[in-house]
């Protein structure tokens, strides 16, 4: 039967740039639920914990020097709780996808993974794209509204419609998620 990644999309975010005040805003109540779901699908041997970072322009950038940024940077209590797990696969990303220029899809035909869980930031951009992508793979999709985090809401909420309507996308609360 195949199994379940959950893939955590740029969480390790120091929150230095143009609009990191309003995604602040975004991410805040998203913790503490993104959090609980990151150790449910932890301690589950048929659900696979991928995080997928931007690099922010750093080619050699590796998880640690991600995680040390973020944890540097203004906002340390929105990245510790959500922090990877040391034993976790981990892949850095330059643009919105997480399946742009990344093995992600190899990874996840290696795991036999049917249905991405979608988690992170931003619900209208790297959260959407990575969508479209899984679905034009052919993978399953789910996203918990609750662990998902936007720039602007009415577009967070007009990107979760896109997803369920058009990718046939499950939106399902972070409590429905992996029992």
């Amino acid at each position: 039967m195949p199994k379940i990644a959950m893939i955590v999309i740029d969480m390790l975010n120091p929150y230095q740039h143009e609009d990191a005040e309003q995604l602040e805003q975004g991410v805040e109540p998203i913790v503490p639920r993104l959090a609980e779901l990151i150790g449910r699908a932890h301690r589950r041997d048929d659900v696979e914990l991928i995080y997928v970072n931007d690099n922010h322009g750093d080619f050699a950038a590796t998880r640690e020097d991600l995680v040390s940024r973020a944890m540097k940077g203004r906002r340390p209590d929105l990245v510790e709780p959500v922090a990877p797990p040391d034993d976790c696969a981990f892949l850095p990303k330059v643009r919105h996808s997480a399946f742009y220029g990344t093995a992600l899809e190899y990874l996840l035909r290696q795991m036999d993974v049917g249905t991405v869980l979608l988690t992170g930031q931003v619900t209208e951009q790297c959260v959407l794209y990575s969508a479209l992508d899984a679905y034009v793979r052919q993978f399953g999709i789910m996203v918990p509204p609750d662990c998902v985090a936007p720039i602007h809401g009415d577009l967070g909420r007009a990107a979760l419609r896109m997803m369920e309507r058009n990718m046939s996308a499950e939106i399902v609360p972070a409590r429905r998620c992996l029992i």
